[in-house]
Order: structure tokens, then sequence, then C-alpha cells
């Protein structure tokens, strides 16, 4: 037999199980012993009956006129008889019988005391120097109902009280096991980047030290996570200040030399530093996006940091492919705008760095928070759509790019519970690729 996994049908079962046997031995230790006191009650009683009726079925029989005559008592009224006797003298004649008797249930008379056979239980005494013998005989069968009527009184109660026994069982073994749900509910409405301790105040002493271990593995976990975030955002803010004296001196290179080679040396050189740049850049938005405030104590207007970051990417770099689409109403959200504005920044400029040079990247923002950005393309297959969020991956070897963009606009999206989709081609059409993700807004379910 196989256990049940959970650990409360466990101990349900087995405290049940023991329960019930134990419940079962006893009542039938009950059972042997009612019916041994009541074996020694009967004895008594058909030793009693023997030693009342001998006197008066001496009296009757010395006083009769002729001797040697079989007289069977009438019954009064009709009852049942489950005592039943004939008295006889040595030779064997039935002097005096009860209404019931059969004879032929009373085997020759042997000694005084108890006998068996196979359908009675009888007992003899015999006075007047053993010339006045009597026999009483009980039904075995008389005994075999009256056991079993005990029996039936100690197993009925026992088939009553056992369900009842094990739903209790059940339902207190439930209440003491609740801590421990509650437990395991709070462990499953953690997501991956939550490692705050889980509170275990209310759990029995077996499992506490399972969740101590497990939240001083959550405190290790989050200590390692933040090294590693602090790094790369230390690592990435102490590059920029070199990096943009290195740019600075190619630049002043390629304005004072002369020679041809040397300037597009240099400008090869302020190529490298600024991807460089761009790469420290996107390490610090990751580190942003992964450990950073997401939520705000009040709500801001989404359309505005759309609007502004979209100009923004205009105004640098492409002034005429840029359709953004926003909603008449506010779209309210407490979702921090710099956040939004690294998600919004992130996925217009791999769009733009990605998507068909001869086509408009088409940015939305629609009333219930959702926040969609496509454009156009060959489409990617499923494959490397899946590959896209991971660090450094790229949709191409030709592109330039960091590989960083849409892995930071994943982290980010993780984090407030809606993840990234992705989809080639884009919905409605053949080709092209589209970014969607749901923000958190006042007017959606999304909101907190």
């Amino acid at each position: 037999m196989r256990l049940p996994r959970s650990l409360q049908a466990r101990l349900g079962l087995s405290v049940g199980l023991v329960l019930a046997v134990c419940w079962i031995l006893a009542a039938t230790a009950t059972a042997v012993l009612v019916r041994h006191e009541m074996d020694e009650v009967f004895d008594a009683a058909l030793r009693e009956t023997a030693e009342r009726i001998l006197p008066l079925a001496v009296t009757e029989i010395v006083g009769r006129e002729e001797q040697g005559l079989t007289q069977r008592l009438a019954a009064i009224r009709a009852h049942d008889e489950y005592f039943t006797y004939v008295v006889r003298d040595p030779q064997g004649r039935i002097l005096l019988q009860s209404h019931a008797a059969d004879p032929s249930v009373f085997p020759p008379y042997d000694r005084p005391g108890f006998h068996d056979t196979a359908s009675h239980r009888l007992y003899s005494a015999a006075v007047l120097q053993d010339t006045i013998r009597i026999t009483v005989a009980e039904p075995l069968d008389h005994r075999k109902e009256v056991a079993q009527s005990i029996q039936m009184g100690l197993g009925l109660p026992l088939m009553v009280v056992l369900p009842i026994a094990l739903a209790a069982i059940v339902l207190a073994v439930r209440r003491n096991l609740a801590p421990l749900r509650h437990f395991r509910a709070r462990l499953e409405t953690r997501n991956a980047r939550d490692l705050s301790p889980v509170p275990a105040n209310d759990l029995p002493a077996e499992i506490d030290p399972v969740a101590t271990t497990l939240n001083s593995l959550l405190a290790r976990l989050h200590s390692a996570f933040e090294a590693e975030r602090s790094f790369a955002a230390n690592a990435a803010h102490e590059l920029r200040t070199p990096l943009a004296g290195a740019i600075a001196q190619a630049q002043r290179l390629q304005s004072e030399t002369a020679d041809p080679a040397a300037k597009a040396r240099a400008g090869e050189i302020e190529t490298t530093l600024k991807r460089l740049t761009r790469l420290s850049e996107r390490l610090m938005q990751l580190a942003r996006a992964e450990g950073g405030r997401l939520r705000m104590e009040q709500s801001t207007d989404l359309r505005a940091v759309a609007q502004l970051v979209v100009q923004d990417i205009q105004r640098m770099s492409a002034p005429d492919r840029i359709v953004l689409s926003l909603p008449d109403a506010p779209v309210l959200s407490d979702l921090d705008p710099d956040a939004f504005g690294i998600l919004c920044r992130n996925l217009v400029e791999n769009a733009l760095r990605h998507g068909a040079q001869t086509s408009p990247v088409e940015v939305t923002l629609t009333p219930d928070g959702q926040f969609i950005v496509s454009n156009e393309g060959p489409v990617l297959p499923r494959d490397a759509l899946d590959r896209l969020t991971t660090r450094f991956e790229r949709a191409g070897s030709s592109t330039d790019g960091s590989g960083l963009g849409l892995a930071i606009v994943a982290a980010i999206a993780d984090r407030f519970g809606h993840p990234l989709v992705l989809a080639s081609p884009r919905p409605g059409s053949e080709t092209g690729f589209q970014a969607s993700v749901t923000l958190p807004t006042e007017g959606s379910g999304t909101w907190p």
C-alpha cells in the first residue's frame, strides 16, 4: 500500500487506523470477557434452577399413591421456556418433566454437575441416596443469541462512533496543520525575485527548523544577488568617467591629426568606446531593473513618460521613424516613472535597431495599460524568440547592440507580475515583430 504524499492525509490515516484497531481490539476483548461472565451467570442460573426444583419434585414424587408414573407439568400461560428439566429414577424412568421438555435431549444420567451436548448445556443433581435425579437443560442457541446481541450492542455504537471519531481526527489534524498550509501559501505567492524572509512564527516546533533554514538560505541568496547587482552597477558607473575621457581624447586625436589612417583608427576607437559606454549604461539599467524600487506611493500619468522618451529618441537618432499612439484619458499607475522610462526606451531602441530601416516603429499605450512596440522585419522562429530575453543574446550577429535591452525589459516586467510577450510575426500581419507588456494601472485588474 502506497501512503499518500500529503502529511495531513498520512497523519489522519495513521491515527484513524490506530484508533480503529485499538477500538476493535477493545471491543473484542470486552465481548470475550462479557461472554465468559455471561456463561458463569447462566451456569449459576442453571444450577439454581435445579436446586430449587429438586426439593419440590421430591415432595411431589414421594407423596404419590402410585409410583413410577410420568407426570408432565402443564404451562400456566404460553411462554418461551429456556430451561427444561426431567426428574428420573435410577432406572432412567422419567417421573416428572417440564411442559416443553424433550426427553431425547437428555442423555442417560452419568454423574452430578455440568455436561455439554452438541445442542445443550446440562446440569444434573441427585438426592435421597441417588434415587431421584434431576437434569436441567439450556439450549446453546440461547446463549449464542444472547452473545450475538451483546456483540451487536458493542459493534453498532462502534460503527456510528468510529466515523465520527475519524472525522474529528481529520478536522483536528487539519486545524493543527493550518500554520504549515499558510507557510506553504506564502511560499507559493513568492516570485523568483522576492527573497525576503517568509514569516514562520506560528509553525510547529518540528517544522520551525526547516523554515529557519529556508529563510537563512533566502538571506544568503539575497546577499549574493545584491552583491552581484551592486558590483555591476558600481563597475558601470565607475567606467563612465574614464570612457568619456577616452572618447574625448579619440575625438581630439581625429581633429588634430592630418594622417587619414590615424584619423580612421581614432574613429574606430571612438566607436568602440561609445559601444562600451552604451554597454555600461545597460548594465546600470539592468541592476536598476533587478534591484531598484518599482512601485511608488503616488500615481503618475504614463502618457507623459512615453511621450518624453519617444521625443528624446526622435531628436537623437530617429526623427521620422516613430509613430506614437496615446489615449486621450490619463493612464495612471504607481509604476516608477524611471522604470517605465527604461522599459520604454529599450523597447523602442530595440525596434529601431533591429527592424526594417524604411518602415516606421509603432509605439502604442492603451487606456488599460497595454504598452506595445511593433516594427516591420523578417519573421523570427519560436526558439529565437525564446532566447531574446536572455542576457547578451542578439537577434543577429550583424546587429550593433549590447544584447541586454529585452533582458532589462523582461526583468522589469517580471517584477510587477506581467511577463514580456514577444510575437513574430506581429498580430494581423505575416511579417514583423511585436513586444508587449501589461502595466499596472488604476483602470485595469493589474492594480494592486
